[in-house]
């Protein structure tokens, strides 16, 4: 079965319309996680990451690249080949206390020639270093599609030390992922919280300064994997999650084991770029940390949190990661057959045969088929977190009945409304956060409160997809 990859038009969930700037999020200034996924339809979508460093010649340095979807944007056939024409801008704000503002602006042209370019969730990386002061910067990206004219707006945030300064320095951690795919693999930065499993190592880059030759530096790193919840959402008519669950907790920061540690001893002043090289962990959340110390001075911290997802995450390409997410349309019996189906090509025949043998159409299938994995897309964006956006109680929601009509959103609590009657229980969904989001605990891990009764509006739900039935309701 070919991968599907649908253009789509999503209502935002978790950043509200009306704005494009990027999510505001709680940050940890010593804990990096990258940007979050942001998309509208219509609208570029893009993904940000800005590192400050010291180059060769200790001269202030912003990094900064931009993940550009090719599915984002709008093509148009010029002399037989499909481009779209973009704007890209990259502000450099100075803040609390850096005066410095420099701007740079850009005009280019992307072609795409193959087959599913409209759809496509590959990215065009756009790298660009600007030189400047040492300081705080807000990094401004924007992104406009000259075709619609919309545009998308990205913010984020770094630091370069001064090399003059008689103190330690520790710049944020830099997370690169290699692919080997390709005839030239090399280690790219990642924009986001989130790694596909279908790299094929990682690289960690931070930059210490020490400007006292008598007193050594102690660098010390550690690769830590949290204890966290990668389960699928349990049936909206099942019980409600524990809280001494870790569908309940989400992810435990208190929990951790050591994958890997080491610790370097810079016994000479001066600039120096410490790399480390890993192989692709496996699925789970990590953070990669570092410390610095010496005998007088503060302790510094700086680190990378990350997640390892599925191959081509947030889309789905592969039978497996097709085969995942039917979880919701299946038995339990039915689940696990298809499961333990290891070879791809035969799962991908299995997962046909659950298709056809209920839709019984051919062309009414490739539709359902569309529309099922074009909302587990669009979850994985807009509900992403500690694990797929597929897995989450909202992502699940999403999936079966659609974007909500309605949203209303009040402290730990949102309603989801699929009808304008609000005591008609079928068409209204109550989620709870059981932790607030912030600075130690970044992720919205909004949790169904599920009832008995939701068991009949669950199934019938179900055997509208399972039947092709869904693509006559307006849910």
């Amino acid at each position: 079965m070919k991968a599907l990859h649908i253009h789509t038009k999503p209502i935002l969930l978790l950043c509200l319309a009306g704005t494009l700037l990027s999510c505001s999020r709680a940050s940890n200034p010593d804990i990096e996680r990258g940007t979050s996924y942001y998309f509208q339809d219509g609208h570029p979508e893009i993904r940000v990451s800005a590192l400050g460093y010291l180059n060769l010649e200790d001269q202030p340095i912003i990094s900064i690249t931009t993940d550009i979807v090719h599915g984002s944007l709008i093509f148009r056939e010029v002399e037989g080949v499909n481009t779209s024409e973009i704007t890209l801008e990259i502000r450099i704000i100075g803040v609390e206390g850096t005066t410095y503002t420099d701007n740079y602006r850009t005009e280019f042209t992307i072609t795409n020639e193959q087959e599913g370019y409209v759809t496509t969730q590959d990215v065009m990386k756009f790298e660009r270093e600007m030189e400047v002061p040492p300081g705080n910067y807000e990094v401004v990206v924007s992104v406009i599609d000259q075709t619609s004219g919309n545009e998308t707006i990205r913010t984020v945030n770094t630091y370069i030390p001064d090399p003059g300064d008689d103190i330690i320095n520790l710049t944020s951690v830099q997370l690169l992922s290699k692919d080997n795919d390709g005839q030239n693999p090399r280690f790219l930065p990642v924009t986001t919280y989130d790694v596909p499993a279908s790299m094929d190592s990682l690289r960690f880059l931070v930059q210490v300064t020490n400007n006292r030759s008598e007193d050594p530096l102690v660098v010390d790193a550690r690769l830590l994997q949290f204890e966290s919840d990668t389960s699928a959402a349990r049936f909206m008519s099942s019980n409600n999650y524990s809280p001494s669950t870790m569908p309940y907790r989400g992810i435990n920061y208190s929990n951790s084991e050591e994958v890997d540690i080491s610790r370097r001893v810079l016994e000479q002043a001066g600039v120096v770029m410490i790399e480390y090289n890993f192989p692709l962990p496996e699925r789970g959340n990590y953070r990669f940390e570092v410390n610095a110390a010496s005998d007088n001075a503060e302790d510094l911290f700086k680190a990378r949190d990350f997640s390892i997802k599925s191959e081509n995450y947030p889309a789905i390409q592969t039978p497996r990661e097709l085969a995942e997410p039917l979880a919701y349309l299946m038995s339990e019996d039915e689940y696990e057959q298809i499961l333990s189906i290891q070879e791809p090509e035969q799962l991908k025949e299995a997962i046909d045969r659950f298709w056809l043998s209920n839709v019984q159409s051919t062309s009414r299938a490739r539709q359902v088929i569309s529309l099922y994995y074009e909302r587990v897309e669009e979850a994985n964006k807009q509900f992403s977190n500690f694990k797929e956006g597929w897995k989450t109680d909202p992502g699940m929601i999403y999936i079966l009945f659609g974007p909500p009509w309605y949203v209303e959103r009040r402290m730990n609590f949102m309603l989801w409304a699929y009808s304008y009657d609000r005591t008609d229980s079928r068409y209204n969904f109550t989620f709870e956060r059981p932790k607030m989001r912030n600075e130690f605990f970044p992720f919205d891990n909004y949790l169904l409160n599920r009832s008995q009764q939701y068991f009949n509006q669950q199934y019938q739900q179900v055997q509208l997809w399972r039947t092709g039935a869904i693509l006559d309701t307006n849910l």
